[in-house]
């Protein structure tokens, strides 16, 4: 399993910005996102949830850990190589 950080953010119906970060245990990138969309709606209520349908949800991804360290220092290296 990697980690992953996924950053969710909507904006409600006061023009606010409402976001969360949540770091993922996943076997893949797509998994981490939808593992972490579904855990986000489920703390969010009736209007909440609409505000987000309404304005849409933005979703940032990445990989974090130790694996994605590695494997960034590996294409480093064979690029200079």
């Amino acid at each position: 399993m990697k980690a992953f950080e996924v950053q969710l953010r909507y904006r409600d119906r006061n023009e606010e910005t409402k976001e969360s970060t949540v770091i993922i245990d996943a076997s893949s990138l797509p998994g981490a996102v939808a593992k972490a969309a579904r855990e986000f709606v489920k703390s969010l209520d009736r209007k909440q949830r609409f505000d987000m349908n309404k304005n849409g949800l933005e979703i940032v991804a990445k990989s974090s850990g130790a694996s994605a360290e590695t494997q960034e220092t590996t294409s480093k290296e064979a690029a200079a190589g």
